[in-house]
């Protein structure tokens, strides 16, 4: 089981990668400014910050599940975190089978798909 440091690092290695994207429709999508939360299911810790500027700013971490309701919310274990951040792990699959929840308003969901 992956512990909340790793998956801190795992969530700081996505920001870095959405950053560093040199696709457009990446760039673009990365570019959103929402509030982002990121339940990690096993350890029952959830993450929040920022999509803002191609980057996700991790400003608070608590324990339980999302205090508020973000407007891009993710759920999965910690593992699950690991791999999709490492590629081990195909994010579409993940998301269709419910291993990976993904919660945004239509629009965003459209423009996330390019990032994931």
């Amino acid at each position: 089981m992956a512990t909340m440091e790793e998956c801190r690092s795992a969530l700081d290695k996505l920001s870095d990668n959405l950053a560093q994207a040199d696709d457009d429709g990446v760039r673009g999508a990365a570019s959103l400014d929402r509030s982002l939360s990121c339940h990690i299911t096993d350890l029952d810790v959830t993450f929040t910050g920022r999509l803002a500027d191609g980057r996700i700013d991790v400003r608070d971490t608590f324990d339980g599940p999302p205090r508020e309701r973000a407007e891009i919310r993710l759920a999965m274990t910690g593992d699950d975190l690991v791999a999709l951040v490492g590629g081990e792990l195909n994010f579409a699959r993940s998301w269709a089978s419910g291993r990976v929840r993904l919660e945004a308003g239509f629009r965003d969901l459209i423009r996330l798909r390019k990032l994931l």
